[in-house]
């Protein structure tokens, strides 16, 4: 289905919920709950084994052993760590492809929780803690779920499913290439394309239950941000006899900040510019030949992260310049807007809503946090959601959010989103089929 035929599978998706909720759901819900033991038990062996970015090698290898047993089709060491399944259902119908990703982060464990990691690892070139501090292992283990449940309703299903386990979502090491990007390039979403492909995050911001997502921008652009200030190194006590890049730095450092504040129509959207490092010298009585600075720029338009990359580097090279300096500027960009598309989010909202419960189901504000599922969007019409992992009840305000040494997955969330996947998918491949 291209993206013009949408607006056709929404009306027979309007007129026709009840019945497509009729065949497939109660067995969906049967086998959610059958498979919920087995769910749980795998994202807990993944969580105490995380694997750091492009380091999978292990959750490959479970995953890819699990699909080939469950007699799907299986291409492994795709992005170097990626698995892609390919399960053709027992009757023509479009391609869903659901995503799941793999990597864990360099964090230091700080739950009581029985099978907690104590893995160490290497980032940077530094021994690292390793956990799935952001809840990538459930990611996994309910999309393993999802793919057991249609091997067994394989003759019933309408269509394709293909079924992306991916590495890297957090980023490649420096110097590697990695991810969604990756994926793509080495034919994740070829052979055969998908009509339309699907993703979920679990979210600490979120009581169990709760489902968010929203059509167009749902979360920013992510950007790296490096300058490096040069001046030239003097004494101390007589910093005429130099250019001391210290201060141009800090002059830049504030000036990029006028950039959000006062030089963009924020109007349209929301944009963050900050700096979250800063290194320049290693004595206190010498000014140092130079300066360098990292930071982000978060954006959720394409059109204002262009401009604001160029009035970065207007306002590092023009200050530096005032004083003398010059400045260096590059930017990296590993993250594009993440774009819901508008028509498909309308189109599923009521499956959502049947799945989740009407009153369980919110559009969610939009995040300057960022996804490289954003590069399947690009290629194919798709919705990511947010899923609830927080126990009902809880103060919101004191909840260890994703990448905290304290994250915490309320495991009787997990049931929901392997419903939510697998009922995204049948109702899709239905409605698009009629």
């Amino acid at each position: 289905m291209n993206k013009s035929s949408i607006p056709v599978a929404i009306l027979a998706l309007a007129f026709g919920t009840s019945a497509l909720a009729d065949e497939f759901a109660p067995q969906i819900d049967r086998l959610a709950k059958e498979l919920e033991p087995k769910v749980i038990e795998w994202r807990r062996d993944i969580h105490q084994h995380p694997e750091l970015s492009n380091r999978e090698v292990r959750t490959g290898k479970l995953v890819a052993e699990h699909l080939q047993k469950l007699g799907i089709e299986v291409r492994a060491d795709v992005a170097r760590n990626g698995v892609v399944g390919v399960l053709k259902g027992g009757k023509p119908g479009p391609v869903v492809a659901l995503r799941a990703d793999m990597d864990a982060l360099p964090v230091v464990e700080q739950t009581d929780v029985p099978f907690a990691s104590k893995v160490k690892g290497e980032y940077e070139g530094k021994e690292v803690g390793v956990m799935h501090a952001c809840g990538h292992d459930t990611h996994v283990a309910m999309l393993m779920g999802v793919a057991e449940m249609f091997a067994r309703m394989k003759a019933d299903l309408p269509g394709t499913v293909k079924f992306v386990f991916q590495p890297a979502e957090e980023g490649p090491p420096q110097g590697e290439e990695g991810g969604a990007a990756l994926m793509i390039k080495q034919g994740a979403l070829e052979d055969p394309k998908p009509d339309a492909i699907f993703g979920l995050h679990v979210a600490a911001m979120l009581p169990t239950g709760k489902v968010w997502s929203r059509g167009g921008p749902i979360m920013a652009a992510a950007d790296i941000l490096r300058i490096k200030v040069k001046g030239r190194q003097t004494h101390g006590s007589a910093p005429w006899g130099g250019v001391d890049p210290i201060v141009s730095a800090s002059q830049i450092v504030m000036g990029l900040q006028t950039i959000v504040s006062r030089q963009v129509n924020l109007t349209k959207e929301a944009a963050v510019v900050t700096i979250g490092s800063i290194h320049g010298g290693n004595r206190f009585n010498i000014i140092p030949d130079e300066v360098e600075m990292v930071g982000t720029v978060r954006t959720l338009d394409e059109g204002m992260r262009e401009d604001i990359h160029r009035r970065i580097k207007q306002t590092a090279e023009m200050i530096a310049q005032s004083g003398g300096a010059t400045a260096e500027v590059s930017i990296e960009k590993p993250y594009a807007v993440t774009v819901n598309n508008e028509a498909l989010t309308t189109q599923m909202l009521p499956t959502v809503q049947r799945v989740a419960g009407a009153a369980n189901v919110a559009p969610g504000p939009k995040l300057t946090g960022a996804e490289d599922f954003s590069f399947y969007l690009q290629k194919v019409p798709g919705v990511f959601y947010f899923i609830g992992i927080t126990p009902p009840g809880s103060d919101m305000s004191k909840v260890a959010l994703n990448h905290s040494p304290h994250f915490y997955v309320d495991e009787a969330g997990l049931q929901l989103g392997v419903r939510l996947l697998a009922n995204l998918t049948v109702d899709f491949m239905q409605a698009s089929s009629r």
